[in-house]
């Protein structure tokens, strides 16, 4: 993946239509690029400039897709489902995928409702009777919703949703979420059943449940076969949940009185069986479609591209580990990312194990983001991909290295401190330390390798180990003006107690206005007789 490049104004391909508020939203820093998502071989040509791709449904992002684009750091959905993404070959190649998971809740739980109510009363075919100059009351007759029970399959926000919507109509509630306790259940209004039991008792059936390989064809003909006769089925989550064969058998025999489906494992549903029955509510995957939720998930979006894009970890990044980002934790980032980049250039070779040590006041917060920053931090200089927060656990894991994150409140020298500590192959342990500073929160080392040291993390640091004798800050300092090189910082560390592979008993850490040239470094390593010499420019 190419690095961005200064002076450049990043690139923004939106494949489908959204809202004038989204485009503004994004913010005139970013050079907007419309094409048709359908149109393969437009698309194709737009993404090789692109850094971020904008799409809704109807657009394919796979991994052809994302192989052309070079640039590209994030894909993001105007919407929930991710059918239409190959989010494991986005991941492969460091492409972080977003989505906006709230902002179409409110309008998928009333499309479910609207279903319920027009299957319940027949109101599509009602209309079209009436349309044809009919006047067939007596075929009409519908059903009441007080009184009957709903099953809800899916429980999490839609689902709630429906539940609380459902219960304004006088129905009793029950519901299958292997997920879901049941006191969360019950504070909703709501009694947990398993599904078997939900399918006998429900006169309305609601499905909100993503597609994996684990719900493809979760309601299919037993399920069916075992639900009360005369019920209701409503499917307004995603295509392919409910077979829709057995759908049509179950409508078409008279099992189930009526069905509303909003969506269809394949869409368009040309030739779908369930077009032609007039006890089935169709619609064209609306569940979104409303001005709200599509300004809201546009909204959602464009500030998470502009996050991305920013180098910041996204919440709805839905391939990066770790939640809402705490503003305290938000803050120890950078620091941690560049302790990672210390980590490789005092270990020098890929460490068979990292622990990411996260201590003081800070825990009370998810840190879990901090472990991620490390790993990006570790990997930065030592590979020709671009590191992000979504490779870098790929990368740790195939390069066989053992990663935890360690977490204690207790930190009895800072309020908080971050570090990484690690071994390497012949046996030798690296750890660096570091903690933020002051109002503008400045990073600084407070820690190398069992030294105690005090000093700025500046954008070009060295790092010198040696037996300690006479006149070595002296000559230091010499051959750093000899190479017009100004020590912006140093700190001299004297002792014992470093813990495996000691390569001298004194330290020397280095800030410099500009990057040690190697040459240089190695004329300052054989002039004070350095058992370790390394060099990192953090820029």
């Amino acid at each position: 993946m190419i690095q961005p490049e200064p002076g450049r104004r990043p690139v923004v391909v939106l494949s489908e239509p959204l809202s004038p508020a989204t485009v503004a939203a994004l913010g005139p820093e970013f050079d907007v690029v419309r094409v048709d998502g359908c149109d393969r071989t437009a698309l194709l040509a737009a993404v090789t400039r692109a850094d971020a791709l904008v799409v809704r449904s109807g657009t394919r992002v796979d991994r052809a897709l994302l192989d052309a684009a070079p640039r590209l750091r994030v894909v993001a959905r105007a919407g929930v489902g991710l059918d239409n993404i190959d989010v494991r070959a986005a991941t492969q190649n460091g492409v972080m995928v977003v989505n906006a998971p709230s902002a179409n809740v409110v309008s998928a739980a009333e499309l479910t409702v609207a279903l319920v109510l027009a299957a319940a009363r027949h109101v599509p075919a009602a209309q079209a009777s009436l349309r044809a100059g009919e006047w067939d009351r007596s075929r009409f007759v519908g059903t009441e919703l007080h009184g009957k029970t709903a099953g809800i399959v899916g429980l999490g926000r839609v689902g709630v949703l429906v539940a609380q919507r459902l219960a304004a109509f006088g129905m009793d509630l029950v519901a299958y979420d292997p997920y879901v306790q049941a006191g969360m259940a019950a504070r909703t209004g709501v009694r947990l059943v398993d599904l078997d039991q939900l399918l006998e008792q429900a006169d309305v059936l609601t499905v909100h449940l993503p597609r994996t390989a684990e719900t493809v064809g979760v309601i299919g003909a037993a399920e069916l076969a075992r639900v009360r006769p005369g019920a209701i089925l409503v499917n307004a989550s995603r295509g392919g949940v409910v077979d829709e064969d057995a759908l049509h058998a179950a409508c078409k025999e008279g099992h189930l009185a009526a069905a509303g489906v909003d969506v269809f494992a394949q869409e368009p549903p040309t030739g779908s069986p369930l077009l032609e029955l007039d006890n089935v509510v169709t619609t064209p995957h609306l569940g979104a479609a409303t001005h709200e939720a599509l300004e809201k998930a546009g909204l959602a979006v464009a500030r998470s591209v502009r996050q991305a894009l920013a180098g910041e970890l996204v919440p709805d990044a839905v391939n990066v580990q770790g939640g809402v980002i705490a503003e305290p934790v938000r803050a120890g980032i950078g620091l941690t990312e560049r302790l990672g980049r210390i980590f490789t250039a005092l270990a020098g070779e890929v460490a068979q194990q990292v622990d990411v040590e996260v201590r003081g006041e800070i825990t009370e917060h998810d840190v879990r983001v901090l472990e991620l920053a490390a790993l990006k931090g570790v990997f930065a200089d030592i590979t020709g991909e671009r590191v992000s927060y979504v490779n870098a656990p790929l990368l740790a894991a195939e390069r066989g290295m053992a990663v935890q994150l360690v977490t204690d409140p207790e930190s009895p020298d800072h309020r908080n401190v971050v570090a990484l500590r690690g071994t390497l192959a012949d046996g030798t342990r690296i750890r660096v330390a570091g903690t933020l500073v002051g109002i503008a929160q400045r990073p600084r080392l407070v820690a190398v390798n069992g030294f105690d040291v005090d000093i700025e993390a500046g954008e070009h640091l060295a790092f010198l180990s040696y037996d300690d004798h006479l006149g070595v800050v002296g000559q230091i300092g010499m051959l750093l003006g000899q190479a017009g090189v100004s020590i912006a910082g140093m700190q001299v560390s004297r002792g014992t107690g470093r813990t495996g592979g000691a390569r001298g008993d004194s330290l020397v850490v280095l800030s410099t206005d500009r990057a040690i040239d190697e040459r240089v470094l190695a004329d300052i390593s054989h002039a004070i007789d350095a058992t370790d010499a390394r060099a990192v420019s953090l820029v």
